[in-house]
């Protein structure tokens, strides 16, 4: 059995949903995991609603930015396990080819960023994004160990041509 997974959170601008994603996978998986987030046209800097949102949670932002999905596509890239899209602009879009073919899932959910009103609305967007993003990642840690695996052997499987 692995003792250690790479999950990559994609979205189109890389700025809230898959930053918060990372840092709440970062901050929850108890050094079982390792997550990453990108983006197909990344937005420059992850948006400072988001980083609020993460440290308010008690999360470190340290080492957040945003970045283009091609970063983990390359050779030099991380062997992924599983590629989840948190928007549903990048999930109809082509994704580069991940090396490893690993398991993919979308997990749609409204875009906090595309909030205009006050600012107690604007935060309360970004919240129930980050509460919603933490929900699905505790329901993905709650997996038992065997069926991460079991996951996981899809995957090699798949790439390795055995039925």
């Amino acid at each position: 059995m692995a003792d250690h997974y790479s999950v990559l959170f994609l979205c189109t601008g890389n700025s809230a949903r898959s930053i918060m994603a990372e840092a709440i996978l970062n901050g929850k998986g108890n050094g079982k995991f390792t997550a990453y987030s990108a983006g197909s046209q990344p937005a420059g800097q992850p948006r400072p609603e988001a980083l609020q949102q993460i440290e308010s949670a008690g999360l470190s932002t340290a080492g957040l930015r945003s970045k283009s999905w091609h970063e983990f596509s390359g050779p030099a890239a991380p062997k992924l396990d599983f590629v989840f899209t948190v928007c549903d602009n990048a999930a109809n879009e082509q994704c580069p080819y991940w090396p490893g073919q690993p398991m993919t899932a979308h997990w749609g959910m409204a875009d906090p960023a595309a909030v205009k009103g006050t600012p107690e609305e604007i935060a309360r967007a970004y919240r129930d994004a980050f509460t919603l993003l933490e929900r699905g990642i505790g329901q993905f840690l709650s997996l038992p160990p065997a069926t991460l695996e079991h996951m996981a052997a899809k995957r090699d499987i798949a790439q390795s041509g055995r039925p």
